[in-house]
């Protein structure tokens, strides 16, 4: 397989008469370039690597250190400067809202439940109150209707 440079097209192409190599990956273009994103640190890790920082003493291991993490001094530098002000503490609890106490949570499910059971206890009532209103209208309406077959029947 020939590159750009030795046929002239674009790499990732393979010339006529080429080597039976097996196809490299495509080349990717230079235009699009893909945009760098920022690397983030943990407290946790930060205090690590100052811990471990703080614990070199020949000179060339802060170095090593460094090179090994993929570190800059500027890195130490300001994460000492967060570590004395308190900062890397504050990194460590817990973002965003916190967790509701299941006790809480527990509490709001049994008070809907009470509010629920209470809204059928008062249509429980209304019901039997108009039943009751019924039953005595009905009961009124018979002793008036067997009061009157009563009078019919004796003339």
């Amino acid at each position: 397989m020939l590159t750009w440079k030795e046929n002239g097209r674009a790499g990732g192409e393979e010339a006529v008469g080429g080597s039976t190599e097996k196809a490299r990956a495509p080349v990717p273009d230079a235009e699009l370039v893909e945009r760098p994103r920022r690397r983030r640190f943990t407290a946790e890790y930060k205090l690590r690597v100052l811990r471990e920082a703080d614990g070199c003493t020949k000179p060339g291991e802060t170095g090593a250190l460094l090179r090994r993490e993929g570190l800059y001094s500027s890195h130490l530098t300001a994460w000492r400067k967060q570590r004395d002000e308190g900062a890397l503490e504050a990194l460590t609890r817990a973002r965003g809202r916190r967790k509701p106490n299941p006790l809480e949570a527990e509490n709001a499910r049994l008070r809907r439940r009470a509010e629920r059971a209470e809204a059928e206890l008062v249509k429980a009532r209304k019901v039997i109150e108009v039943q009751g209103n019924v039953s005595a209208l009905l009961d009124e309406l018979l002793r008036d209707g067997s009061a009157k077959t009563d009078r019919g029947s004796e003339r």
